[in-house]
């Protein structure tokens, strides 16, 4: 459909025209539906997100379409009928059983082949591209639905849900202002209610436009035959109560994408209790808590899936600014038994020390490959696993361990579909006004190591009582080791790495050595003479610049991580009556 210009819209009298890309939205100064222009990141990498896998799954399915066009091109020149033919011949074969009428029996060797025609006009078959329905099951104004009706070619339509009435009428006002609602009804006659069988159904528009119950709708659609191909949860709070339905009601390899923004809850331990009644794990107390915060979402996810015989794939999970947000794939595995082994495997329970911020990680199960002696076949056995990880005391600082968990430990991004994304975006800049900050992020995302969690160097410092290296010193100190290291999409200034946290600490305590600590300024029963008690394992670090030195990235001027635009920004005060929502707003 065309975009209409903003310069040729009217405004009504109480209105105000808010766009975004090319889309463009009534805002009500009665604030009748939620709008926060910060989200305009979170759209801007949905719409580039949900159409890279749009485009993946359509790739996937013309590769299966010309692999079973290949196998029946096979067996017709073997002289084997096509499946409707075999049908017929089955029937053929029944009918023959009955007693024979004479000689004009047809046996089930000599069944035409219905539907053949000549060689010489013989109709060529095409691939048609697979367009993919996708629900908004949160839509408020409707800008999301309109942007990804608008910017994603493959989308069949959306279905644009929300609870209110007023939000509702805002959607219907928003959806035709873009051009996007059902076509003009027919003309008024006696038989107009009634549609022709050789009339086609009429046109419902490319947003249509659902009031009720979230759930309730996600529910109505968890049939096979009446799933939808994507699902957007994108609510005010948490996504907790909408997770069950909506991995139920995503085709099998459809993507799910969820925002969360309760990071009080999520980031914190004030609310601990709250955060294991919506999420069924009990957060992180550490700097590392906005991580935590992803793994308790996706644990949430994997486990709602397993009751349906289902499993998930992340493909891109983010902390940004004051929320999370995440796109996962789900996959049904009615033959793959052991994919819900594999899940147990990667959840884990972990031991946080609430002095260094050490972690210990207790899986919930392991994985053991069985190949079988004659067959070959390699079968996946789930075992239970041995525990706990440490003792009562952290093994560093001998300070208390505090639980948390179950959390998600497997990987939070795919770097085949990360790197996709990016390769779209290096192409379609001009169509995200969030384009440098995307290219920043995704870049930062596709090089983190695929491990929890991250540290800051300025953190350790603080507890070893010393002058805090440079980033690239205690990253080549480790990439000397032996070890791998990544920066952290979730923090400025953060590092990642596959070291235990006693390598990390013996890096600072080599750094001591060069840059003694004023041990007169030091309590007798601080942290810091704990952890400098111990002796490093090995002779001292080696800072000498590595040539893999994560900040060299840092060369190539990247948008990685935000910084406040205005005072008092996100996520704002809790709607009013479920309809009268409140943020501050800023331009991106």
């Amino acid at each position: 459909m065309s975009d209409t210009g903003s310069s040729s819209i009217t405004v009504p009298e109480g209105f105000t025209l808010h766009t975004e890309n090319t889309s463009h939205i009534l805002i009500s100064s009665k604030e009748e539906a939620f709008l926060n222009p910060v989200q305009e990141f979170n759209r801007d990498l949905s719409v580039a997100c949900i159409r890279v896998w749009s485009e993946e799954s359509n790739r996937e399915k013309e590769a299966k379409w010309k692999q079973a066009q290949e196998r029946r091109a096979k067996r017709e020149a073997e002289g084997e009928p096509r499946m409707g033919q075999r049908k017929d011949q089955k029937k053929a074969k029944t009918d023959s059983i009955e007693p024979s009428n004479g000689p004009e029996d047809v046996s089930p060797g000599d069944v035409p082949i219905i539907g053949s025609t000549s060689e010489g006009n013989k109709r060529e078959v095409t691939y048609r591209s697979h367009k993919f329905v996708l629900l908004e099951a949160l839509s408020a104004t409707g800008l999301r639905s309109i942007r990804y009706a608008k910017e994603i070619p493959l989308v069949r339509f959306v279905i644009a849900n929300d609870l209110s009435a007023s939000a509702t009428a805002a959607m219907k006002r928003n959806v035709e202002l873009n051009g996007l609602g059902p076509s003009d009804p027919p003309e008024s006659s006696s038989s107009a209610s009634v549609v022709s069988e050789h009339q086609p159904l009429p046109d419902r528009g490319k947003v249509r436009i659902n009031e009720g119950d979230a759930c309730a709708l996600m529910y109505n659609h968890r049939t096979e035959k009446t799933r939808v191909d994507v699902v957007d949860l994108d609510p005010y709070g948490t996504a907790a109560p909408f997770i069950d339905a909506a991995v139920q009601c995503v085709n099998d390899g459809g993507l799910l994408c969820v925002t969360c923004t309760d990071l009080s809850v999520l980031a914190t331990t004030n609310y601990s209790e709250k955060c294991f009644s919506n999420y069924g794990g009990i957060p992180v107390k550490a700097e590392y808590c906005h991580e935590a915060a992803l793994r308790l979402v996706l644990n949430t996810m994997s486990t709602s899936a397993g009751r349906y015989g289902r499993y998930i794939e992340p493909l891109l999970c983010l902390s940004i600014d004051f929320y999370v947000r995440l796109f996962v794939r789900i996959h049904s595995a009615p033959i793959e038994v052991k994919k819900a082994a594999r899940q147990v495997a990667k959840t884990a329970m972990y031991y946080i020390c609430q002095g260094c911020q050490s972690f210990y990680e207790q899986p919930l199960g392991r994985i053991v490959e069985k190949a079988h002696e004659r067959s070959g076949n390699v079968n996946l056995l789930f075992k239970t696993q041995s525990g706990p990880p440490v003792p009562q005391k952290c093994t560093e600082c001998g300070s208390a361990l505090h639980v948390a968990g179950p959390m998600w430990s497997g990987s939070l991004h795919n770097n085949g579909f990360i790197s996709k994304v990016l390769e779209h975006l290096e192409g379609n800049q001009d169509k995200y006004g969030t384009a440098v900050r995307m290219k920043g992020m995704l870049t930062v995302a596709n090089e983190e190591l695929h491990v929890p969690f991250y540290f800051t160097p300025s953190r350790i410092a603080g507890l070893f009582h010393s002058v805090c290296p440079p980033l690239d010193d205690v990253a080549s100190a480790l990439l000397n080791a032996g070890h791998h290291v990544s920066r952290s999409h979730a923090l400025a200034g953060s590092l990642k790495t596959g070291a235990t946290r006693q390598d990390v600490h013996d890096v600072f305590r080599s750094w001591v050595k060069k840059h003694p600590v004023r041990m007169d300024k030091v309590s007798e029963t601080s942290l810091a003479r704990q952890l400098l008690a111990k002796e490093a394992r090995q002779a001292l670090a080696n800072f000498t610049r590595h040539a893999r030195s994560v900040t060299q990235a840092s060369k190539v001027k990247l948008v990685r991580y935000q910084q406040n635009p205005a005072p008092n920004w996100g996520p704002g005060t809790k709607a009013d009556s479920g309809t009268k929502r409140k943020r501050d707003e800023r331009d991106e």
